[in-house]
């Protein structure tokens, strides 16, 4: 019985999977033209898949000998670019060994002549003794560093023009970025290789995307078709909703049902397992979720994740680079709004930022839960202004995201109150100068019935140079609560000026109404 796959390459004997060239429309075309090109995408989205298939198609349909294989190992040999190339040609008969015919074998040994030119005598010779063109797919090839990396890509440009009967009829690499956005060694620094060059002879670059909606349901429908168990309606509105589509979360929902939560077929999967698979995978952080997290402290990340956060401006002499290696990352989506790529990383990043004061949070569920099972809000409140008073100073100062540093804190307590029985929902982005809060509490009414509690919340920060927030703040609320359908909400207002009063002079709850008559809680701290 097949599974959904969230280690490795899918193969369509094992794994639900989307048709794998179906990804990839475009590279046929090229490849028939005998052209060079780039695949680059976020990790975990299927390039190695959709490569690996392309290339088994090509060579079952008799008219090329295609092959892809990982230049990973490579990376070892940093700037030893006769090590490199080495360790490259292995890869390439390890991988030929196991997918080609013995005719559409490379040569044994591959020449070895000049060191500055392994990869390209050993392609050459290849190419003279086949009896097919050869396409190539060099996948991880941004694992190459420095001159490794530059004499890899100016021998593949320099037998471009002796293909196809001395060199492969195509190449395309395969890594998380575009060849222009790869690093060399450059003056004693990394610095990007700018241009194309020395890889100019691409001809497109091609990213791969997210599943679509329907693809997603496709995928799931596979599960269903197989086992007889199905989604519901909701359940895969809500799992496209918070993947988006990236691919490795798509198959992680579905896998985290079917087998950890072991959800049985016929019982239908429904909304609410897809709301406590994605708390799951939140607070296990697999794999994939721990590498992007790990990215959040590099500088080039720092700078763009925090004012999406703050809800601020991006610093221009940041942009371009920064949020094209972001973007490249999968921590933003593709496109030209800069904004989370999918609701689970925005939670994850929240939840990575605000762990360590997390943990000095003491507070358990229990005392803020009143006899009708909901949440005592107005006591909720009154607690985070006592841990504030106390904590609130230290551990703002701990946290190196700065910007949001007291969002953070709070977003830690609450998460400490609402872990395991509820769920909280967030939203920021660039220019929205707020992070609006949905906590979202189950408990029964008189009928035994289960039902939701709903409360927003809205946070703002009050800056040096800049008059008191709370005007527009409630604005900003009213839009927040007319699209929740809510008539009440909380606005925290945090007073970060130098100039602010003492700590414990500042910190007062009251109740106001919005510009829209709605009751609104201010927490001032």
């Amino acid at each position: 019985m097949r599974y959904f796959n969230t280690a490795g390459r899918c193969d369509k004997r094992f794994h639900y999977m989307v048709p794998a060239a179906e990804r990839l429309p475009e590279a046929r075309a090229i490849v028939d033209r005998g052209g060079y090109f780039v695949v680059h995408a976020p990790r975990r989205t299927g390039k190695t898949t959709s490569l690996w298939a392309l290339a088994r198609a090509l060579t079952g349909e008799g008219k090329y000998a295609a092959l892809h294989f990982s230049c990973e190992s490579a990376e070892a040999a940093g700037d030893d670019y006769g090590a490199a190339q080495r360790t490259v040609l292995a890869s390439i008969r390890r991988g030929a060994e196991i997918d080609l015919p013995g005719e559409l074998q490379p040569p044994r040994p591959w020449p070895m002549n000049d060191e500055g030119s392994y990869l390209a005598d050993g392609l050459q010779a290849w190419a003279r003794q086949c009896p097919r063109p050869l396409v190539l797919f060099f996948d991880e090839i941004d694992a190459l560093r420095g001159q490794s990396l530059i004499a890899a890509l100016r021998q593949l440009r320099d037998i471009y023009r002796i293909r196809p009967d001395h060199a492969p009829w195509s190449v395309a690499l395969c890594g998380l970025r575009d060849v222009r956005d790869y690093k060399a060694a450059s003056g004693g620094g990394l610095s990007r290789l700018g241009s194309s060059s020395p890889f100019n002879v691409k001809v497109r670059s091609l990213r791969l995307g997210d599943f679509s909606r329907d693809e997603v349901v496709a995928l799931y429908a596979q599960h269903t078709g197989e086992t007889g168990q199905s989604f519901t309606d909701e359940a895969l509105t809500r799992a496209f909703a918070l993947t988006c589509g990236q691919p490795w979360l798509v198959n992680a929902l579905a896998c985290e049902v079917v087998e950890a939560m072991a959800v049985a077929p016929p019982e239908p999967i429904t909304v609410e397992h897809i709301e406590i698979a994605k708390e799951r995978l939140i607070q296990a952080r697999a794999t994939h979720l721990d590498s992007l997290v790990d990215k959040l402290q590099q500088a080039r990340v720092h700078s763009i994740i925090e004012p999406l956060m703050a809800g601020t401006t991006i610093q221009a002499t940041a942009y371009n680079d920064d949020v094209s290696y972001v973007r490249d990352l999968g921590l933003i989506a593709p496109g030209r709004t800069i904004e989370i790529a999918n609701p689970i990383y925005r939670e994850v990043i929240v939840r990575v930022l605000s762990e360590s004061a997390e943990q000095h949070v003491d507070p358990e569920p229990r005392p803020f839960v009143g006899s009708d099972g909901r949440l005592d809000m107005d006591r909720l409140l009154r607690a985070f202004g006592d841990f504030w008073r106390e904590h609130g100073e230290v551990l703002t100062g701990n946290l190196t995201y700065h910007e949001v540093a007291p969002q953070l804190v709070l977003m830690a307590f609450l998460q400490r109150i609402v872990n395991g029985g509820g769920f909280i929902d967030r939203e920021y982005g660039l220019g929205r100068q707020r992070i609006d809060l949905l906590i979202r509490w189950p408990f029964a009414d008189q009928a035994g019935q289960r039902q939701w509690q709903r409360e927003a919340i809205e946070l703002k920060v009050w800056r040096d140079k800049k008059a008191d927030p709370l005007d527009k703040g409630l604005a900003q609320l009213d839009d927040y609560l007319q699209r929740l359908d809510l008539d009440h909400g909380i606005l925290v207002l945090f007073d970060r000026r130098g100039n602010a009063p003492p700590i414990a002079d500042r910190i007062t709850i009251e109740q106001i109404s919005s510009p829209a008559g709605r009751q609104v809680t201010l927490l001032r701290v």
